[in-house]
């Protein structure tokens, strides 16, 4: 049973993503210094290639090693390669490119090279082959577990691209889905599955703005996952929602924390 949720607020949107990267590579020093691998699952969105571009541009970023640490996405949009879209590209042009990242460990989703919609099945399941060859014994599951998994929200409560009452919110069985008829575009999208984000040490859930607060207060206030998506995203070790003043502007008294 994981631990109660930690809340932490920040000023503004800038200064959330200053405070995340500075979290990020105290993580991933910490963890390279146990001697692991870090596996760190890539969100896309504003506030996630906001954090990627301070880590970019933080001295400290040279204190971790990049070619060791693995590097996953949580969801795509399934967009032709290199499309600027793509949460791949985004995240590549925010950090990967500017640091010195094993190729080897870097692990996009699928693409759409022509197929079209369809393709995002095959996509899909390639990916999940993928996570299913790169779980050890130890995980317990047909997935690695990964030390930290980001998130973002959209203001009606979907994370990656799992959208309230969809398909893909149902889903127990397969670690990764295809999305289809998404309620923003682009329409196609794959995603990790709810179970799969479970399965992660610490998720971080990243919101900003007013227009997020209802969706923030609801989904720390017990709302299901099937109406608001993101309530479901939680890790096995810690749960960390990293808000700033206005996504936290409707929590409930008990839960606002002190703002950083």
């Amino acid at each position: 049973m994981a631990a109660q949720p930690d809340i932490v607020v920040h000023m503004s949107p800038e200064v959330l993503a200053a405070a995340v990267a500075a979290r990020l590579v105290t993580k991933l020093v910490d963890l390279q210094a146990a001697g692991t691998t870090p596996k760190l699952v890539l969100t896309g969105g504003r506030i996630g290639i906001a954090v990627l571009e301070e880590l970019r541009r933080t001295p400290a970023r040279d204190a971790v090693d990049w070619a060791r640490v693995e590097f996953y996405w949580g969801d795509e949009r399934f967009l032709p390669p290199g499309d600027p879209e793509r949460n791949e590209t985004q995240a590549r042009h925010a950090l990967l490119d500017h640091v010195p990242v094993n190729p080897e460990l870097v692990y996009p989703m699928g693409a759409d090279t022509g197929t079209g919609p369809a393709g995002a099945e095959v996509a899909a399941q390639e990916y999940a082959d993928l996570l299913a060859r790169k779980a050890a014994p130890e995980d317990h599951g047909p997935v690695p577990t990964f030390d930290v998994l980001l998130l973002g929200m959209g203001a009606e409560g979907h994370t990656a691209s799992i959208f309230p009452h969809s398909p893909a919110v149902y889903e127990t069985e397969r670690t990764v889905v295809a999305v289809y008829n998404c309620p923003k575009p682009p329409p196609t999208r794959i995603t990790m599955t709810l179970p799969t984000i479970r399965s992660a040490a610490e998720v971080w859930i990243m919101a900003t703005g007013e227009e997020k607060a209802a969706a923030v207060s609801m989904a720390l206030s017990g709302a299901g996952e099937v109406a608001i998506p993101v309530a479901g995203a939680r890790g096995r070790r810690r749960t960390r929602w990293l808000l700033d003043r206005g996504a936290a502007s409707k929590l409930p008294r008990d839960l606002v924390p002190h703002i950083a």
